[in-house]
């Protein structure tokens, strides 16, 4: 881990601020991605280490593109930044929700990832980690994990299409040795609405859960899906 630089987008507070401080404590450097310069380095000073402020907007192509021109090296890209909506169904939720949340955990997910892909390339163990959502999974939403109300349809469509994109990604870096997994966080104490607001899940543990994919083994799977535990999720 000695040297690893890694980056974690939407990183200036919630489940992202501890993904890079646990990155911090295990001696990587890891640059803070955060849509507000002065929330950012107040994060970065936080989490303290080898932790570095980086302004990236993910659903603003010239924030993107300006980020990526600071990072020449980069082992470890963690996709974390999302957004959510209100819990309704989908035939109450009108299509500019959808483009508002997709905008950010899908769309912005393939605009980082694409551009941070050279710096990923002259890495010797390069991994990309998706944080997805249990809710994303269409088998246990067909199944008894989860009521079948068509809730947070915008949201939970977004993480789903999230999936797909992962095993597209792991298929298509394959050649190049990059190792892309989606991590299904499980509920947590977070501000991303009010269900995680009001929950007791510990971020901490479901930052552990992202490490680990950030740090596997060159003979670990690749277009996996995981829960924090490192149970696999269906999709």
């Amino acid at each position: 881990m000695d040297h690893s630089i890694a980056l974690v987008t939407g990183a200036n507070k919630g489940l992202g601020k501890e993904m890079a401080r646990q990155f911090a404590e295990a001696g990587l450097t890891v640059y803070v991605g955060s849509r507000d310069a002065a929330r950012g380095q107040a994060a970065a000073e936080e989490i303290g280490g080898d932790a570095r402020p980086l302004v990236l907007d993910v659903t603003d192509a010239a924030s993107v593109a300006a980020a990526a021109r600071q990072i020449g090296t980069l082992d470890i890209l963690v996709n974390n930044a999302g957004v959510s909506d209100d819990p309704d169904t989908p035939d109450q939720e009108d299509a500019d929700t959808f483009r508002r949340v997709y905008e950010t955990n899908v769309f912005g997910v393939v605009a980082v990832t694409n551009a941070f892909l050279p710096a990923l390339r002259r890495s010797r163990h390069p991994r990309i980690v998706n944080v997805s959502s249990g809710t994303g999974s269409l088998t246990w939403a067909t199944g008894p994990e989860f009521p079948h109300s068509g809730a947070h349809a915008a949201y939970r469509s977004s993480k789903a299409a999230l999936n797909a994109l992962t095993v597209f990604y792991a298929h298509a870096l394959a050649g190049d040795g990059v190792k892309v997994n989606a991590l299904a966080p499980g509920l947590r104490r977070t501000e991303l609405n009010a269900t995680a607001a009001a929950s007791g899940g510990d971020p901490a543990e479901a930052a552990a859960g992202a490490v680990r994919l950030a740090l596997l083994p060159d003979d670990a799977p690749s277009g996996g899906f995981f829960s924090w535990d490192g149970t696999p999720v269906p999709w």
